[in-house]
């Protein structure tokens, strides 16, 4: 099952501010063409502006240009990340496949 409630969202310093929580949840980063990343965070936010301020990694080569969020328990973060990733194929996290 694809992200819930799904919503794309800018993928810059403001629109990360004022719409994803500082909550544990799953994300995900995408362009026009496809997924690039999911990952998981007890805190949305702060996890996103990491990511927004990487420099010089095959993430941020991708050029992503929005993001979603799904919040979950921390206990649940892990499974719905693998979920997400099995279902969606993000780049980023094939490249990190052994």
């Amino acid at each position: 099952m694809p992200f819930e409630n799904h919503s794309n969202r800018a993928f810059t310093a403001t629109s990360i501010d004022n719409n994803a929580p500082a909550a544990s949840g799953v994300y995900g980063l995408s362009n026009a063409r496809r997924w690039i990343y999911i990952g998981e965070s007890d805190n949305l936010r702060l996890r996103l502006l990491d990511h927004l301020r990487e420099t010089d990694t095959f993430l941020k080569a991708q050029m992503p240009t929005g993001f979603t969020y799904e919040l979950c328990t921390p206990a649940d973060r892990t499974a719905r990340q693998d979920r997400l990733v099995l279902e969606l194929e993000p780049v980023v996290n094939r490249q990190e496949t052994p």
